[in-house]
């Protein structure tokens, strides 16, 4: 076990990262500084104040990194349309990078050598954490204490936090969420309980944000969001700053029961897991920018987009966000933004949303060209050379294999 003076701890103030912060204290002899990030996840950030001040904690910072979050993350993300295995829009794994980066530029103000995270030696979050820390800051030493520690189970646990004064609040038998849940800005995810079995369908008295489909208002709700650059930037004429814009896309999408997700997901480190998700906003946002795109990206720019996409999805799943060739995708993701400008109508209603309308000063659609009615700008006899131009190979190979 390396010598450890200062480390700067990502922590939540609940019950894991406060035993791990009284474990560093006593395995390592360090001083830690806390680190709490607010990333929309709809709870109050500041009593892990008070909470770190009870350990003896003099260096604590609790920051608003919300905006920062949807603008240079969820944003750059949804500009390549970004799923991971069709259907995961990503919402815990694009926060790990954000909250990395903050804690490797703390550690460097506070002069901490080490860093440490919560995430256990099962999951991809402790890749996506260290990824990060050593992609910005390659000497940084890392201390991941589910990996060190013999406090494997939550009787240990809870037998930890009683033995040292630390407050259970609700985690005895009996209280508490039985599942494993992450939220911020762009959704809430549950793992665990009943969800660890494939077949059971999740109980709706997990779901947290959003109204079951069936319960939605019976009449439609029809929005409108304007795009500049590929970047959503006002919802009904009325512009908004990014973390404002994704979290009033989150409350129409809650209140018509939007972006439910089952799923049984390929983890990084190897293993299959169940997870359930609730993204509203993001669910609205990708249907919302696929469709300003299809009237403004050319052709051919779309479909490379698309073939790339699944690599970018899987880059960010895995942690690479701070890797080069993430940079270099989004790169080319970013030129093809430019013209992507316009509006989108859509309707909202009960679980679904639907494309109804796009409009924009720079778009690809003619309608002289596509009408079925008589026009003067496209002849038709043209397409006969260029079908029997492209069926040309086709010919000769089946003439080949007729012989």
């Amino acid at each position: 076990m390396a010598d450890v003076n200062k480390v700067v701890l990502a922590y939540s103030g609940g019950l894991d990262t406060s035993i791990i912060l009284k474990w560093l204290q006593d395995t390592y002899g360090c001083e830690v500084v806390t680190f709490t990030a607010d990333i929309g996840q709809g709870e109050e950030v500041e009593p892990a104040r008070e909470k770190a001040k009870q350990f003896g904690v003099s260096e604590i910072y609790i920051d608003d990194l919300r905006e920062e979050f949807a603008r240079d993350f969820v944003f750059p993300m949804f500009r390549a349309n970004t799923v991971y295995e069709g259907k995961y829009l990503l919402g815990t794994s694009i926060a790990r990078p954000l909250i990395a980066k903050r804690q490797v530029e703390i550690a460097r103000e506070t002069g901490a050598d080490a860093v440490a995270h919560g995430a256990t030696g099962k999951g991809n979050d402790q890749v996506r954490f260290e990824l990060g820390y050593y992609g910005l800051e390659p000497g940084v030493q890392v201390i991941a204490p589910w990996r060190e520690w013999d406090l494997d189970s939550r009787e240990k646990l809870l037998a930890y936090a009683e033995s040292h004064g630390i407050p259970i609040e609700g985690k005895k038998e009996g209280g508490g969420s039985p599942y494993s849940m992450d939220a911020n800005l762009l959704h809430i995810s549950y793992e665990g309980g009943i969800l660890e079995d494939p077949w059971a369908e999740p109980e709706e008295g997990m779901f947290l944000w959003s109204v079951p489909p069936e319960q939605a208002p019976d009449r439609p709700t029809y929005i409108e969001v304007d795009f500049e650059g590929g970047d959503p930037v006002a919802i009904d004429g009325e512009r908004l700053a990014p973390g404002e814009l994704l979290s009033k896309l989150n409350r129409l999408g809650m209140d018509n029961g939007i972006g439910r997700l089952d799923i049984v997901e390929n983890r990084y480190v190897g293993m299959k897991s169940r997870g359930v998700y609730e993204t509203p906003g993001g669910t609205i946002l990708l249907e919302a920018h696929r469709a300003i795109e299809s009237l403004t990206v050319d052709r051919e720019a779309a479909h490379l987009k698309d073939e790339l996409m699944p690599r970018y999805a899987e880059l960010i799943y895995n942690g690479y966000w701070w890797s080069p060739e993430r940079r270099m995708l989004q790169a080319a993701i970013d030129e093809s933004q430019r013209d992507v400008t316009g509006t989108v109508r859509l309707k909202l209603y009960k679980g679904s949303v639907t494309t109804v309308g796009r409009r924009s000063d720079r778009s690809l659609y003619n309608p002289e060209l596509a009408t079925f009615e008589e026009d003067t700008v496209y002849d038709q006899a043209d397409a006969e050379g260029f079908i029997k131009l492209n069926a040309l190979r086709l010919r000769v190979g089946q003439s080949v294999q007729g012989k």
